[in-house]
């Protein structure tokens, strides 16, 4: 018989459904029961694509005589992190308090009112290699909880004050200065691999918000050293196995410091982050290679991980066929039967494929050098080399379609889908890509309409027509600061309005209106055993981050004097993590940037169909100037009222369209026609390529 797991909509929970555990989903019904069996809880947090949480599945939670430990002696709780990160990130800090060091899958013991008091990780069922067995742990809390209770209550109680205490970090002193994004791009500089790319050694994640706050701290400084970090771990993330080669999109990170062997699961975040970061190193650089990187992960993401409805899943996971990477890897005799002889020599030379194999005898497609590079040594043409290289990529995609697929977590979340939404955007300009400004509108709308509650209010988690759980921050402030961004690519002023009501939300529900910033959760949020603010980036950009950026896109567009003020108190809230650990929050900088400006609002008074006007835009779009908003309408006097000021007094023009760079809604005199704008823009930002 399945247990309560098979109710809910989480992929993750539901195939543990028919575990002999007898599950509860967190909630009132397990809650209620441990207080009044007085049992303590057995909380486990993993997900999907979790390597390791499958592996624990396998060996203790489908083994009975674990399953009758656990069920005769406390509440086992499964929770998908994905669905609840606002339990993630409490119960994370406690294991990482109890042990010096966190991960997943977590494995957390709670008192009967949820107080932690003993955790860890993944354990094996029974001792080996130095661990202690899930069997022996479970004895031995059972056994301290009706033998030691004092004591298991003093360490609950201990642990708790001190999560209540790191939950809210402390508030800095200073002013809000360039001066942090240049310590900032300093300490990743030192930080940085100068031969493989990245930062620090293995395993070695991507990084991508790091990477944009360099090409940030370039633009505003002009230190090409900057540009090169970028650039080179740009090149050889892309070039790695960490990239799938065939298919286009990242996974995870690199279990070695060189890219080359990933862990294989692909997450919607990573693959959202990264597009955005190889569109920012296309505008600053020029290199068509990045602008091929970014449309192969769209593409992917486009083709992969987007239900019908219009919102894009959340992740795929690294095993198939209970084995990890299987899907991924290739053998030469593979590479001959798909491509003959000699094409299959060329496409194993590039991409390092061998009989010894680079990964338990098989190998994982990479490319430690350019195209040019690999011409010159073969004696190829270039172009001709390029091609047939591209035409054996499509036969081996073709084949692998038909491999046993990863599995996939098909539902959507809200805050994962703005970073998409975001990068979708940004590509769709840069690289004159309509399909992916239509694929952004279709999942703001979905969101927009099949992820609310009947008062407004966002719903954070949505599968196969049931949207579920409400919001957390960064859901709230991920899709205002995209909808403000799709705005500014489509011109439809809808999306500024929701941004802006989105943004409403979140002063009204979530705001700190002591210390400023925001908390994680809104004021009407069940009770959880803390009350966090969201303040350092982890694989995502921090809630409070993603908020201080959507308040500062919509208070420059909307000249919303609240939006500006919530914005620059968020920044304040977070300036000892700033000023101490500069790297830990790369999007606040990025925020802060701008922010302290020079942030130039670009207004455009023009038929948005005018062939002239796309050729303005055109133009503005392919520069590199990150700090920019945009604004454009065919009549200034009509559209959205949250526009109002920044057309005010602004008019059209028969002989082009007019174009009005201002600054804090002070404007110069408007240049008509699109040689007249690119002249304004090349005084402020020269183009790049």
């Amino acid at each position: 018989m399945p247990n309560r797991l098979a109710e809910e909509t989480s992929p993750y929970l539901v195939a543990h459904a028919h575990n002999p555990v007898d599950w509860y989903p967190w909630g009132p019904e397990a809650l209620a029961r441990a207080a009044n069996e007085d049992r303590p809880i057995f909380l486990s947090i993993g997900y999907s694509a979790c390597h390791w949480c499958h592996v624990m599945e396998r060996e203790s939670f489908e083994n009975a005589t674990i399953a009758t430990l656990l069920n005769t002696h406390f509440v086992p709780v499964k929770v998908d992190r994905e669905e609840r990160p606002d339990l993630d990130q409490i119960y994370m800090s406690a294991v990482q308090i109890m042990t010096g060091r966190g991960g997943w899958p977590m494995s957390v013991f709670l008192t009967p009112d949820a107080r932690p008091f003993y955790g860890g990780t993944y354990w094996p069922p029974s001792a080996r290699q130095g661990m202690p067995g899930f069997d022996q742990v479970l004895t031995a809390v059972a056994e301290a909880w009706r033998e030691r209770r004092p004591q298991a209550l003093e360490q609950a109680g201990d642990l708790t004050d001190h999560l209540r205490h790191v939950a809210t970090p402390p508030v800095g002193q200073g002013t809000l200065s360039p001066r942090l994004m240049t310590a900032a791009a300093a300490a990743l500089a030192r930080a940085f691999d100068p031969q493989y790319g990245g930062f620090g050694g293995a395993p070695k994640f991507p990084h991508p918000v790091d990477l944009e706050l360099l090409l940030h701290a370039w633009h505003r400084e002009h230190d090409d050293k900057l540009l090169k970090i970028v650039t080179l771990t740009l090149d050889r993330m892309a070039g790695g196995g960490m990239y799938d080669q065939l298919g286009g999109g990242f996974h995870r990170y690199s279990v070695d410091e060189r890219w080359l062997v990933p862990h294989f699961e692909k997450m919607l975040y990573d693959n959202a982050l990264l597009a955005g970061t190889y569109v920012a190193g296309y505008l600053a650089t020029g290199n068509p290679f990045y602008a091929q990187i970014a449309r192969e992960t769209c593409d992917y993401v486009l083709r992969e991980m987007t239900d019908p409805a219009g919102g894009f899943y959340s992740t795929q996971d690294a095993d198939s066929e209970g084995e990890e990477g299987k899907f991924f890897v290739w053998t030469p005799a593979e590479l001959d039967a798909l491509l003959g002889t000699d094409a299959a020599r060329t496409f194993a030379a590039v991409y390092d494929v061998t009989p010894a194999g680079n990964f338990e005898g098989a190998n994982i497609l990479h490319r430690d050098e350019s195209l040019e590079t690999w011409a010159a040594r073969l004696g190829r043409d270039l172009s001709d080399l390029a091609a047939e290289l591209a035409a054996s990529r499509q036969k081996l995609l073709a084949a692998r379609q038909g491999r046993v697929a990863p599995a996939r977590d098909d539902k959507v979340l809200v805050g994962w889908n703005g970073l998409m939404i975001e990068s979708l955007c940004s590509a769709a300009t840069a690289l004159s890509e309509p399909r992916y400004l239509e694929a952004a509108r279709r999942a703001a709308d979905f969101l927009l309409s099949a992820l609310r509650a009947e008062d407004g209010r966002l719903l954070h988690s949505w599968r196969e027509g049931h949207a579920k759980l409400a919001a957390y921050l960064d859901d709230y402030a991920g899709l205002s600061a995209a909808l403000a961004s799709l705005y500014q690519a489509s011109f439809d002023d809808r999306y500024l309005d929701a941004a802006c009501q989105l943004a409403d939300v979140m002063l009204a529900h979530f705001r700190d209106p002591q210390d400023g910033g925001f908390f994680y959760t809104a004021d009407d949020h069940p009770p959880l055993i803390a009350r966090t603010q969201d303040l350092y980036d982890n694989a995502t950009p921090s809630g409070n981050a993603l908020a201080a950026t959507a308040l500062v896109r919509l208070g420059k567009l909307t000249g919303r004097g609240e939006y500006l003020a919530a914005a620059e108190a968020t920044l304040k809230r977070a300036l000892a993590i700033l000023q101490q650990s500069p790297t830990a929050s790369s999007q606040m900088l990025l925020a802060l940037d701008i922010y302290v400006g020079p942030t130039p609002e670009i207004v455009i008074v023009a038929d948005p169909a005018a062939r002239e006007t796309a050729a303005l835009l055109a133009d503005l779009h392919g520069r590199y100037w990150p700090n920019k908003v945009v604004a454009l309408r065919a009549d200034p006097a009509t559209g959205t009222p949250q526009l109002g000021s920044l057309f005010a007094g602004k008019k059209r023009s028969e002989a082009g369209p007019a174009t009005y760079l201002c600054q804090d809604s002070a404007c110069q005199a408007p240049a008509v026609g699109v040689e007249a704008a690119a002249t304004l823009f090349d005084v402020w930002q020269p183009a790049t390529r």
